[in-house]
């Protein structure tokens, strides 16, 4: 897999030592989130849950990246389960932003792909929210999790579905 610093090494080679061309310096500036994203997704691939699966559409672009999730028990078992994530410039004083393209009912995932996942929001009440010492393999795991431990249906985001589960489960 072609990764962010295997890219710049490569560029590196093409264009010289930095001091021939100061004017290029400025355009390959790397950012603080891409020099965090190439570890991070390297600690992610290392441990991913079995029931996940990650795809990144342009290897360049870590920023950007497809998530599986295929639950291997409970309510969802079976079900196969797609999310888009993305990870802002402000990275890791801002959370990524998630978005589940599987249409779902779910207490805490709307239909439009909306999540009610406490590590995803930038403040949090009960103090679980995102904080910049979380990294995607905490997002992964969280979404992950909403299909088992985490499934919550006292406090939804779908209210219809928990009621629902609550009537007829």
């Amino acid at each position: 897999m072609l990764t962010l610093a295997s890219k710049l090494k490569r560029d590196d080679g093409v264009r010289g030592p930095r001091a021939s061309n100061p004017a290029s310096d400025s355009t390959r500036r790397v950012s603080v989130r891409d020099k965090l994203l190439v570890k991070e997704v390297a600690e992610l691939e290392a441990n991913l849950p079995c029931t996940c699966k990650v795809n990144f559409p342009d290897p360049n672009k870590l920023h950007y990246f497809q998530l599986t999730v295929v639950p291997d028990e409970g309510y969802y078992q079976g079900g196969k389960f797609q999310f888009e994530i993305e990870v802002p410039d402000a990275y890791n004083m801002v959370p990524p932003k998630v978005k589940c393209m599987t249409r779902i009912w779910h207490p805490n995932i709307t239909e439009t792909g909306e999540i009610c996942l406490s590590l995803l929001r930038e403040h949090s009440i009960d103090g679980t929210g995102w904080a910049p010492t979380r990294t995607l393999k905490d997002v992964v795991w969280g979404l992950n999790s909403l299909f088992t431990d985490l499934l919550n249906f006292d406090d939804p985001l779908n209210i219809e579905a928990a009621e629902h589960h609550l009537r007829d489960k």
